[in-house]
């Protein structure tokens, strides 16, 4: 499949500077992209590249000044990574659009509804009840519980496992063996130290546009819904608990947990590995750094915290920045000591 560069640019409405007639059949990155594919420039530290790459048309940004001029066709546009994020969406969507069918073996139940245009890869399991909208896409060994809902252009990669009564809506991604609708993790204490199961009979609602990364796992609630909104990214290997709410575009970054009933805000953005304690809030546009704990709720809109118990953004940079000086502080403070010690040693006179 080939693509000039007048086609590319009409897609991104982009300013071309050299060969119209360029054309690409695959993507590269710029450091090591050969002839006849298709790289991009957004971070200024690739920019040596612009000038030694084979790529036969490459994606700036309106603002790259050039300190030479590239071998490369040029495609100027505001934002060369959303640019090619768009191409490279409208190219996977064309390779998803082509399956079509159902693979066998797979058990599908006969009070199933499936749409049009559907894709049923081989040893996938639909139960009772179970509605699967026009253009999903189903990969092997997904298992679809019963009366559970897969909304129209929705993709689950290969071993997802989607429990009974869960709702996922429309494009909708996610990713290979993530879980949604396991029990929520709820237990009660009894006096002889045994634990005593709470039944979680609630249910995980996904909104659209919503994408789920690899091996994540989403609890159903103990009663209602455990819910993510639309447009939230998950990364992957994320722990949401039930009866949590995740709001409109907000990303996790990998390994992060959040515990049972915590209602987060939209536009949040959790790092890598963050962990969050049950039954509190996030406020909007909040900004949870990496390894943070949070361990009460952050109610101020667009507020940035980091560190274990998670503390404001800059009160903690001042901290982080005392410490290299600590050695010569405690120097400086026993010398302080010395030099008192010897004052109230010495005699006084009279």
């Amino acid at each position: 499949m080939q693509f000039t560069a007048s086609q590319i640019a009409s897609l991104i409405n982009g300013k071309i500077e050299g060969d119209t007639n360029a054309y690409v059949s695959s993507f590269g990155k710029i450091e090591t992209a050969t002839k006849e594919q298709l790289a991009f420039l957004a971070n200024p530290k690739y920019e040596e590249y612009l000038y030694t790459t084979k790529a036969s048309i490459i994606i700036i940004n309106d603002s790259q000044e050039l300190k030479q001029k590239p071998a490369a066709t040029l495609i100027r546009v505001p934002d060369a990574y959303s640019a090619f994020a768009t191409i490279l969406a409208g190219y996977k969507k064309i390779i998803t659009e082509q399956l079509i069918g159902i693979q066998q073996p797979v058990y599908i139940s006969a009070t199933a509804k499936i749409g049009e245009n559907v894709f049923i890869g081989a040893f996938s399991y639909v139960g009772d009840n179970v509605i699967i909208g026009n253009n999903a896409k189903i990969f092997p060994q997904v298992f679809l519980g019963d009366n559970s809902i897969i909304d129209e252009g929705t993709i689950l990669y290969p071993g997802v496992k989607i429990y009974h009564e869960c709702i996922i809506g429309k494009r909708v991604t996610v990713h290979a063996n993530t879980i949604i609708g396991s029990d929520g993790f709820g237990f009660a204490p009894q006096k002889d130290g045994t634990f005593k199961k709470v039944p979680q009979i609630g249910n995980v609602i996904i909104e659209d546009d919503v994408e789920v990364g690899a091996n994540a796992t989403i609890d159903r609630a103990t009663l209602g819904s455990t819910l993510i909104k639309s447009g939230a990214k998950l990364d992957n290997l994320i722990q949401i608990a039930h009866n949590v709410e995740v709001g409109n575009n907000t990303a996790i970054a990998a390994q992060a947990g959040i515990s049972g009933s915590t209602k987060v805000g939209s536009n949040v953005m959790i790092g890598g590995q963050a962990g969050i304690v049950g039954h509190i809030q996030i406020a909007d546009g909040v900004k949870i750094g990496a390894q943070s704990g949070v361990s009460k709720s952050i109610k101020v809109a667009d507020s940035m915290v980091v560190g274990s118990p998670a503390y404001e953004y800059i009160s903690a940079l001042r901290g982080l920045a005392i410490i290299p000086n600590l050695p010569d502080l405690k120097k400086r403070i026993m010398e302080l000591e010395q030099l008192v010690q010897q004052l109230l040693t010495e005699k006084i006179p009279d």
